[in-house]
Formats: C-alpha cells, structure tokens, sequence
C-alpha cells in the first residue's frame, strides 16, 4: 500500500477556513487553493463541508465543483451527508469518492445502501471515537474501502483494530510526529494542516522516505543525469509543454544542478546561459512550471516536460513561448478535443451575441423542450442509421447528435473540461 499525502480544506460558508472547530479564514477562493495543492504534489484533496442548512450546503455544492474542476488528483467529499441523495450529490459535483460520518446514526444506516448504489469503491467512512470503529466494525468492512480517523490521538489503537486502510487526520502541532504514523501499517495517508501548512515540503518528503524504502507515491526518476548525452555546452535541450492540452510553451536547457533541482522540487528548474545561473521558472514572476512528467527522446538527448504552467510562460506575457508565425498552410484540425472544443464556443457565443438567422438562436429562443426534442429525435436517428450497412450515415446522425448535445451543455452551463473530468474520474 502506498501512502499518500492528502491535503484537506475545511469548507465553511463558501471559504476555505482553519479546521473543523476554527473558522479562520485561510482563503476566500478554496478552488485556487486546492489547485495551488494539487501543483505542490497532494495526492487527493478532501473537501469537508461545514454548512448548517440546506441552502449553505447547496451553496458548498457549487463549491466542490468549482475545486473539482480545478484539481487533476482525486477530490472526496465529505460533510452533510442525511441522506443517499446526499451522497449521489456529492459525487455528482465532481469527487471520486465520498464519505459517511459515523459520528451520526444516520449515516451509519445508509452505508449498505449507498455502497451497493455507488459501489464501495467510492463510500468512505469517518469517525472520531473508537466505539464507532469496533461497533460498526463488520459493516465497515463489508461496504467500506476506506477509512478517515479524525482524531490522530486513537489512531495508533485504532490501526490494530481493521484492516481497512485508514488516511489519519494531523494536526499542524503533530507535524513533526508525521512519520511515525505514516508508517502505522493500516494508515493509508495523513492528511490535515500537518500538510496543508506544510505542502511545499511533501515533495521532498516522499523522496525522503521512498530513499528509507518507504512505500509512498514518490515521483522518482527513473533516469541519472549521466545517462543523458548532452550537447556540446554539457546541456540538456528541454521541450515544455502544457500537460492537458499538449500545446508547445517554451524550450530551455539544463545542467545537472538545474535537472536535480528539479526532480528534487517538482518546479521545472533549468539553467540560464544569458545570465549563467539557476533559473527557477517562475521565482521572479510567479509563473511556476510544476512537473507532471519528464520523457527522455530516443536518443536520450533531449527532455520532454510536461507542466502545469501558473500564468503565462513566455517573458513578454504571452502563454506560449510559439507565437510568431513563419508560414502556414489552410488545413482542418481534427483533435478531438480542439474540434469539441471550438464548436462549443461557437454555440456558446451565439447564446450571448444572437444571430439573425442562426438555427442555434432558434433553439436557445425555443428553450429547453424544444432542445431536448431535437436531442432525442437524433438519438433515435443513430440507432435508424445503425441498422443500415452504409456506415457514412451513422458519422453524419452522431455529429448531429453531438452538435444539439453541446446546444444542450451550453444551456445548461455543463462545459466539456467539466465531462472530461467526470469520464478521467470512472
């Protein structure tokens, strides 16, 4: 079992605060502060909503979607939960997995149900007192992967108690004791503001304790420097691109100082020739790179690096480095996603700039029956054409489809990041 480091934001009234009993506010945009997370190596990010009625917790709701969004790494939900529509709530804004609150009777009754609904694989459950482990202990087992101990102090009772993995809750002031029960066999993964106040250090603390043969989920470089073959000046050419749409930002070179920097940090480090020093991309502008994945070419002499890039990588305020076009030739872009993606955002200018004669007009002035008409009519036009041999016909009836479905997403404000995410989380 690897363990993993989680960070933890304690949602309450729309902003990101302390913990559970101190609502200081840490930070009024709880997605940025998620992604900020993610970027400093946080394995999943658990979201435990604090409102106290319906409303605050649909408000929460909006929330979690909006972090959801923003994060690449698994996102679980917690807090609120009275009912399973609750749970399907949770998961239906964006998060892997969602979890149950044993401290309350209600939750305990519908753990069989949610689990066979969903599937265990996305129930976890919390508790604060032992009782509620020893006594739910065979339920727990039976339909819960995972568990979340909120109090650190019975952990280490706790971890002899089940064998289902458990991610302890750590307060800042336990910081220093982080190893000592991350190496407790059942703990899965600490989380809490022993590393949330400390996330800039997990990246080198997984190196740290993969080195001590600890089993954690480390980025480890699988390559030594002197296995690259450099260029004439000792330097390795670096191709940076953006890791979600593969766009081209910049190319750079390092040394081994700058290549070390780099694996050691997860912030793309490389070397200036200009001023013939370490150059921490984004130090001065706050425009860091942070590492997703470092391929080496065939030949072993150049690096691809795949980034997540905060503002813009090129010096003059441009996204990418790639802007001064020498030549082009007319040619249709076919990826996928780029198509999707232009289409949509032709549909969705209509609906704010309308079109005299525009069809996509004439349905959003319709409304929404209208659009669900049309969207089912090309559905049954699919399975008519599935039947026919001429399979031109099934390509001609789904990019109908298609087109009324992204009428449809545009309506109801779904965007294609938000269906992509959802699908990269099944």
């Amino acid at each position: 079992m690897k363990k993993q480091f989680d960070a933890c934001i304690y949602l309450y009234q729309g902003s990101a605060v302390k913990n559970l009993i101190d609502h200081t506010i840490v930070s009024n945009d709880p997605a940025a502060l998620a992604a900020y997370y993610c970027n400093n190596n946080a394995d999943r990010i658990i979201v435990f909503d604090q409102s106290n009625n319906d409303e605050e917790h649909e408000a929460a709701l909006d929330t979690i979607k909006k972090i959801a969004l923003a994060c690449e790494v698994p996102v679980i939900g917690a807090g609120n939960v009275k009912r399973m529509e609750d749970i399907k709530k949770i998961l239906y804004a964006g998060c892997a997995k969602a979890v149950l609150n044993y401290s309350k009777v209600s939750n305990v009754e519908i753990t069989e149900e949610v689990s066979k609904k969903f599937g265990k694989d996305k129930i976890l459950a919390s508790f604060m007192k032992k009782e509620e482990l020893t006594s739910n202990k065979e339920l727990l087992e039976e339909y819960v992967s995972e568990l979340i101990c909120i109090d650190s102090s019975i952990m280490k009772e706790c971890d002899r108690l089940t064998a289902l993995p458990s991610i302890c809750c750590l307060d800042e002031d336990k910081a220093e004791q982080l190893k000592d029960y991350i190496m407790l066999s059942n703990v899965s993964g600490i989380t809490g503001n022993a590393i949330n106040n400390n996330i800039e250090k997990v990246f080198p603390m997984k190196l740290s304790f993969a080195k001590e043969g600890i089993s954690v989920s480390a980025c480890e470089a699988s390559m030594k420097w002197t296995d690259f073959k450099l260029n004439s000046d000792g330097m390795l050419p670096v191709v940076v691109q953006d890791y979600k749409t593969n766009e081209v930002l910049m190319v750079a070179y390092m040394n081994e100082e700058a290549y070390q920097h780099t694996i050691e940090t997860g912030k793309m480090t490389y070397w200036s020739r200009s001023r013939n020093e370490l150059w921490i991309k984004g130090d001065t502008s706050g425009h860091y790179q942070y590492v997703k994945s470092l391929t080496a070419d065939c030949d072993n002499d150049t690096l691809l690096a795949k980034v997540s890039q905060i503002g813009a990588a090129c010096h003059t305020g441009s996204y990418s480095c790639f802007f001064n076009e020498v030549l082009k030739k007319e040619y249709n872009d076919t990826n996928p996603l780029k198509v999707f993606e232009d289409v949509y955002g032709v549909i969705s200018d209509r609906k704010i700039h309308p079109k005299d004669g525009s069809y996509t007009n004439y349905l959003f002035d319709k409304g929404i029956d209208k659009i669900l008409k049309k969207l089912g009519e090309e559905a049954t036009e699919i399975v008519i054409a599935a039947k026919n041999p001429n399979v031109n016909e099934i390509k001609y009836e789904i990019s109908d489809f298609l087109y009324h479905m992204m009428v449809l997403m545009v309506e109801k404000g779904v965007t294609w990041e938000e269906i992509m995410t959802e699908l990269a989380n099944r």
